[in-house]
């Protein structure tokens, strides 16, 4: 950057939060619907999912851990024992089929890529490990088996290294704040915390960290996050903390001093949509407005969203028409491109200022040294920022945009309005 006057402000003195990735899920059975396109919708697919070339670049993949009983239909994920062993201390009876609904093939796919972040996460139990009897509509672990379902969850993710992929973090519940109709489980804080020092030594001797507590709102994640980090005994397992942006927005950073992860949401609606800026609530600039918030409200170090691909009226990032066998791809996944593709992990969010209220800015210093700059112009007016030294390239995000190149001329850039631009600096 030179001395000169300019209407972005980026301070490399000024460092926040560590990049840990952007990612997205691959639960209840999404990896099938992807492996499942012809070969060239498939190939095409995964580009777009992990290629830093010509797609988003995701470097986080999280994975969903069954617990429904073998053989059920479509978006429900088969556990490892789907059969009670005969009580908590009886000899554990696992079951693998190297498969795992289409994640491992998902997992290995985007290892490919260079993804190396792969983060498991339970929704529920195994029925007969709860005091409801069934993995759905909530219910709680029952205490006598508190650690032969540590033992469950660490065994998933050795089978998973025994197919080639390391599972380095994992979740024991899926929004435990929240009774669901499909699999899931309900902790208290306090609770969680108890149950972070039975998995934490288990899954530690695997060399997992632990990524507490996944609740619906991040709000309530403060909560989660304030009983973990009161209990020295549970806060040393704990390498990153977890909430998700349903029943409350990410913009505010949580109480700890540890990374933290908005690591599940997707805009609300009932109808697929493609669009950048249409008022649907679900399109592209709503996603680049909660990224930006995520990141400089609430400073995260990663953001997962949900779902990579899906079917329906979803408002996953790419749409997969099974009889067809092709695909749509929604203007979201460009938006979450803007920053996943540039923004590596190990990067450090640096401190950024604008002149202009209309524009938000986030700025990022990478391992190698480049710097990535966000800009996402809220006005109605175009702004250019001069200034820029030499070997500055830029991209657009907009309605008309998906990432494409745009001058940079005599060290100045247009900044379009209701437009994401993301600059890199050499």
């Amino acid at each position: 950057m030179t001395n000169e006057p300019s209407v972005i402000e980026i301070d490399d003195r000024v460092r926040h939060q560590t990049i840990d990735g952007f990612g997205i899920s691959a639960a209840f059975r999404r990896g099938e619907l992807i492996r499942a396109l012809p070969e060239g919708p498939r190939r095409e697919v995964l580009d777009l999912l992990f290629s830093t070339e010509k797609g988003a670049g995701l470097s986080i993949l999280r994975l969903g851990v069954g617990s429904a009983p073998a053989g059920g239909p479509y978006d429900e994920m088969a556990s490892i024992q789907p059969e009670d062993p005969g009580g908590p201390d009886a000899p554990p009876a696992y079951v693998w089929d190297g498969d795992d609904h289409g994640q491992v093939w998902l997992a290995r796919a985007a290892q490919e890529y260079g993804v190396r972040r792969f983060f498991a996460v339970a929704w529920s139990a195994p029925g007969y490990m709860k005091d409801t009897g069934q993995d759905r509509h909530g219910g709680r672990l029952k205490p006598e088996w508190r650690r032969a379902y540590a033992d469950y969850l660490v065994q998933y993710t050795r089978f998973y290294a025994a197919e080639g992929v390391r599972i380095t973090d994992l979740a024991f519940a899926n929004e435990p704040d929240w009774t669901a109709p499909h699999a899931s489980m309900r902790f208290t804080p306090a609770e969680a915390a108890e149950f972070v020092k039975v998995l934490g030594p288990v899954a530690g001797d695997e060399g997992v960290g632990l990524v507490c507590c996944e609740s619906l709102g991040w709000t309530e994640a403060a909560a989660y996050t304030a009983a973990v980090e009161a209990d020295p005994q549970a806060r040393r397992w704990v390498r990153a903390h977890s909430g998700h942006g349903y029943a409350t927005p990410v913009d505010f950073p949580l109480p700890t001093k540890r990374p933290t992860w908005m690591s599940e949401w997707n805009p609300s609606g009932t109808a697929w949509t493609e669009g950048w800026y249409d008022d649907s609530g679900s399109d592209g600039y709503t996603v680049a407005s909660a990224v930006h918030d995520a990141l400089t409200l609430g400073g995260v170090s990663a953001y997962l969203y949900w779902l990579g691909a899906s079917t329906g009226t979803t408002r996953a990032l790419l749409l997969i028409d099974e009889a067809a066998g092709t695909y749509r791809v929604s203007k979201r996944l460009w938006a979450l491109a803007a920053w996943s593709r540039f923004v590596r992990p190990g990067a450090v969010r640096v401190g950024a200022v604008s002149a202009e209220p209309a524009l938000r800015v986030s700025a990022f210093r990478n391992p190698g040294g480049s710097r990535v700059v966000v800009v996402l112009n809220t006005g109605m007016a175009a702004v250019t920022w001069a200034g820029l030294e030499e070997g500055a390239v830029a991209y657009l995000t907009g309605e008309h945009a998906s990432l494409d190149p745009v001058p940079v001329v005599d060290g100045a850039v247009t900044l379009p309005p209701r437009a994401l631009t993301t600059v890199v600096l050499p």
